[in-house]
């Protein structure tokens, strides 16, 4: 769903700073078993067990939005060197967990923690 929402949205945006053209124009891989065509540039779907390969190249980071299930998937395969979290000062009683509640444990260590006037905070956490 993340990659649907994402690929309708961005390939006609622009603004004044280019960042919708560098987004438009990086390599976005795609860990799905229900797409196979995709239609944003750039995009390729991949295998949670292809992230190792793909961490090993030069280029940079590699940055997942809005998946639990990957996340946790990842984070199982110790393929994941550092989080950054958004909080929000909201409490639900129900809703998506990012860790499954009986997921193994990971050890995590505080990097850096900057609040926002909204009272949010932004959070970074890198693995041992």
């Amino acid at each position: 769903m993340t990659y649907e929402g994402f690929a309708a949205a961005w390939p006609g945006r622009k603004d004044d700073v280019g960042f919708a053209d560098k987004f438009n124009s990086m390599p976005k891989y795609v860990v799905s078993s229900t797409l196979s065509d995709l239609t944003w540039n750039n995009s390729t779907v991949v295998s949670l067990d292809q992230i190792a390969a793909l961490k090993e190249q030069p280029g940079g980071e590699i940055t997942v939005h809005g998946s639990i299930s990957l996340v946790n998937g990842l984070l199982d395969a110790d393929l994941i060197d550092e989080l950054r979290l958004m909080v929000h000062p909201i409490v639900l009683g129900s809703g998506k967990r990012l860790f499954a509640e009986h997921a193994d444990a990971h050890t995590l260590k505080l990097a850096e923690a900057r609040p926002l006037e909204s009272g949010s905070v932004i959070v970074r956490y890198e693995r041992p």
